[in-house]
């Protein structure tokens, strides 16, 4: 797992951050037993995946790879653990 740049871009760590932002949001509002404001809260959670999807599609995520490039990543694998 430490060999994957898996969520460590722009646009993983704002998608969360903002997300999270919103639970917290949420969770406060729950507690308070206060309908609007959790609802608002859960519009904050969407928001946050929205803006990640979009600075995925403005080219802040991790790019796809090819399928040169993972048979060429597969092979040097194999390669190590011969």
């Amino acid at each position: 797992m430490a060999g994957s740049a898996h969520g460590h871009t722009p646009a993983a760590w704002t998608g969360v951050i903002i997300s999270f932002i919103g639970f917290c949001i949420a969770g406060v509002f729950m507690v308070a037993a206060n309908q609007a404001g959790f609802w608002a809260g859960m519009g904050v959670v969407l928001l946050g995946g929205v803006v990640g999807l979009g600075m995925r599609a403005a080219g802040l995520g991790m790019p796809k790879e090819s399928e040169a490039v993972a048979a060429a990543r597969a092979a040097a694998t194999a390669k190590l653990r011969a």
